[in-house]
């Protein structure tokens, strides 16, 4: 079989020879520990600890009775020295716990290795996944317990484990299949537990042939896995591409993953159920791809949530020169932020520092009507015209031409000749109606 994938994307530069190469590096926190109360899509959680209590390494210190919610875990032992509003990287402020932290790493009773495994319920099995606070860890941070939970008339038969990594520049996902590849299987193994009759499919891009052939050994004798190779296209890990890519299944308006009997999930995200079911560990790490080409030694560092990105900066020799633009995540869907004094959270998977060469910004032009961004657009849409709905602010058009089935990718703008600021302009009038049908 040939290497999968989906119609129309684009063919960015990766940059990921700049760390793909490099083991996984291990730094332990050296100031205060913050973590956001809200670091999923969902609710917000309530503190369940106040200035003062001494909180232990993997003890929940937030949550909320809201279902669409996954609570907040210390990944230090330490002392809670506040409870205030914090910057984090979407550029708001959110209320954190601010933990400093001991040293001492004391573990909560809580972490305990499981022995049973094959004993536990499909219900256990979900609610320890809430517990351990695991969401999606590819960026997207839907609480992934209520993603293993599909409605009973829904049929399963599809668990697809993203491992494509198409974002220029990261290579976190990359480096655990070499160094965590028999995490991958048994986090896999947990979840088609769940799913009797699905088939585990790994998805990786042609651009990691290692990977690929690690896992390929790994599952030669499981029936019920396999692992395929993608083309190296973007944005071939958005979940309706990737789904499209593997099954060749369809999406139509309006319609999820689960409704064409498919359920995704990040190749790091499947270790930390493995992590939570096998060894008792809430999340409470992260790797994090640090790179761009004013980073002195970049690489990848592993580090407990809540470390602030200064800290991963220093540990990759800082700057070579002043980074004209630092993102957070991805270059092409990750956030534009103007502080480095913020806490790395659970959807935290990059921070790319640019210089001015590598940052350029072109002065937009008018639409000449090539028709590129609609030859690029992953979902079929039409991103000239919705440019144009969303400057006119014409939310009926907007809507009337599916905007709010935009992945944000940003293909648009990267494929445009006059360099319009088409993702933007969606991006931003998505946003907007979303907060207006909240009020």
């Amino acid at each position: 079989m040939g290497a999968l994938t989906f119609k129309r994307g684009i063919h960015p530069k990766d940059f990921k020879e700049a760390t793909m190469n490099k083991p996984v590096e291990y730094i332990l926190p050296k100031g205060d520990l913050v973590f956001p109360l809200i670091q999923h899509l969902g609710a917000p959680c309530k503190p369940l600890v106040k200035k003062g209590d001494r909180v232990l390494l993997g003890e929940k210190i937030g949550d909320t009775d809201a279902f669409f919610a996954s609570p907040i875990i210390s990944s230090v032992s330490g002392t809670v020295k506040d409870i205030k509003p914090v910057l984090v990287p979407n550029g708001s402020k959110v209320e954190a716990i601010i933990i400093e932290n001991d040293g001492l790493y004391e573990e909560h009773e809580s972490i305990q290795p499981r022995e049973n495994i094959d004993e536990l319920t499909p219900e256990e099995i979900r609610k320890i996944i809430r517990e351990a606070g695991i969401v999606g860890m590819g960026g997207a941070c839907f609480p992934t317990h209520i993603k293993l939970t599909p409605p009973p008339e829904k049929k399963i038969d599809y668990i697809v484990v993203n491992g494509a990594e198409c974002e220029p520049y990261l290579t976190s996902d990359y480096r655990v299949m070499l160094e965590e590849p028999d995490r991958i299987i048994l986090g896999l193994k947990i979840i088609l537990k769940l799913f009797p009759e699905a088939k585990g499919v790994i998805a990786i891009e042609n651009n990691k042939p290692e990977g690929i052939k690690i896992l390929k050994e790994l599952v030669k004798d499981e029936e019920r896995m396999e692992v395929v190779a993608l083309k190296t296209k973007y944005p071939q890990g958005a979940e309706k591409q990737l789904i499209n890519a593997v099954t060749g299944r369809t999406f139509v308006s309006g319609m999820l993953p689960l409704d064409v009997g498919c359920i995704v999930q990040n190749i790091d995200t499947v270790i930390a159920i493995h992590r939570a079911i096998h060894r008792g560990r809430p999340l409470m790490r992260r790797i994090v791809t640090v790179s761009g080409g004013a980073i002195k030694e970049p690489k990848n560092i592993k580090v407990r949530i809540g470390t602030n990105f200064e800290e991963l900066i220093e540990a990759a020799g800082g700057f070579i020169e002043e980074p004209v633009k630092i993102i957070a995540g991805g270059p092409m869907m990750g956030l534009t932020v103007f502080s480095t004094d913020l806490p790395i959270m659970k959807g935290s998977s990059g921070i790319i520092c640019l210089t001015k060469k590598e940052a350029e910004l072109f002065e937009e032009s008018s639409c000449i009507r090539c028709g590129k961004c609609v030859g690029a657009c992953a979902n079929g849409l039409l991103p000239m015209y919705l440019n144009q709905y969303a400057l006119r602010k014409d939310e009926a058009m907007f809507l009337k031409y599916k905007g709010m089935e935009c992945c944000e990718c940003g293909s648009c703008s990267y494929t445009c000749p006059s360099k319009r600021h088409i993702a933007q302009t969606i991006k931003t009038t998505r946003r907007e109606i979303l907060a207006n049908r909240k009020k």
